[in-house]
């Protein structure tokens, strides 16, 4: 029987509402073959309602792991036995992991964005702009104080939800945030040190999306980050570019995804380049 048909070959996946996210599972699959790991990773389409099926079944077929998306990130909990430091102040989960008999929920939406951050900035003591509030924000937002940032500005245009995740980040962590109601261009004030996108603004196939930002107000000294992979240059990172930041695309946040997910599941180090070089290939970067 092929490898791939083999049950006792160990499986991870992703749950999601559509059937979604190609490219992660060509990117984690490049991966596995490139590490000669008799694993597989599929995507699985599981409407709220089956959610607790799917848990099930994945813990019945000893899955390692796997990975969720909206609209599962936060009801996945009461289906899990714990959660990691961020992923229990978040309250969010994308990557479960099977530790001894149980499955342990951990986020590594906003790990994957700081290993990419990281290589450019170190965070510690720094000022941050954050552009949204919602599940990507949230997980940046929690990550960049826990690594450090001296203080968070939340940016967005819902008062409500920006609110709670300003009201999280000075309950629960060690920094400073404030939030600035979104309800005209914004312009960056310069004292900020990183500068980052946490909207889909931009994202496939509205890639002629801009954010309502002051493109001027954008230094040479500002980091400018963009957590939209599809495509990967977007309009905020060509402009920031052009105005002579240094840049950290979405790509890079997806590929450290993958990378820490791997590592929960295995144990193993895998080589990111293998995982870029396919994402590239498929965005044709």
């Amino acid at each position: 029987m092929p490898k791939e048909f083999n049950f006792l070959s160990q499986l991870t996946g992703s749950f999601a509402l559509a059937a979604a996210g190609n490219a992660t599972v060509a990117m984690i699959e490049a991966a596995y073959r490139h590490h000669g790991l008799d694993w597989r990773y599929i995507n699985c389409e599981v409407t709220p309602e089956r959610l607790g099926d799917a848990v099930r079944g994945a813990r019945a077929m000893g899955w390692a792991g796997f990975n969720c998306s909206l609209p599962h990130k936060v009801a996945v909990i009461e289906h899990l036995d714990g959660l990691g430091e961020s992923a229990a102040i978040m309250r969010a989960v994308n990557c479960a992991v099977r530790r001894g008999d149980k499955y342990v929920g951990e986020n590594t939406d906003g790990k994957g964005f700081l290993m990419s951050l990281e290589g450019v900035v170190d965070p510690r003591g720094k000022r941050i702009v954050l552009f949204g509030a919602g599940g990507a924000a949230r997980a940046l937002g929690v990550e960049l104080a826990l690594a450090g940032a001296c203080s968070i500005s939340v940016v967005n245009r819902s008062p409500e939800r920006g609110a709670e995740l300003v009201g999280v980040i000075n309950d629960k962590t060690p920094a400073k945030a404030e939030l600035i109601v979104w309800d005209r261009k914004y312009k960056v004030q310069p004292d900020a040190d990183i500068v980052i996108n946490a909207t889909s603004i931009g994202l496939y196939p509205h890639v002629d999306g801009r954010l309502d930002v002051d493109i001027e107000s954008l230094k040479p000294a500002m980091v400018v980050a963009d957590v939209v992979p599809s495509p990967p240059r977007t309009n905020l990172i060509k402009d920031a570019q052009a105005r002579g930041c240094t840049i950290v695309d979405g790509l890079g946040m997806l590929v450290n995804q993958g990378v820490i997910s791997i590592k929960y599941w295995t144990g193993i180090d895998v080589d990111a380049t293998v995982m870029r070089q396919k994402l590239e290939d498929i965005y044709g970067e």
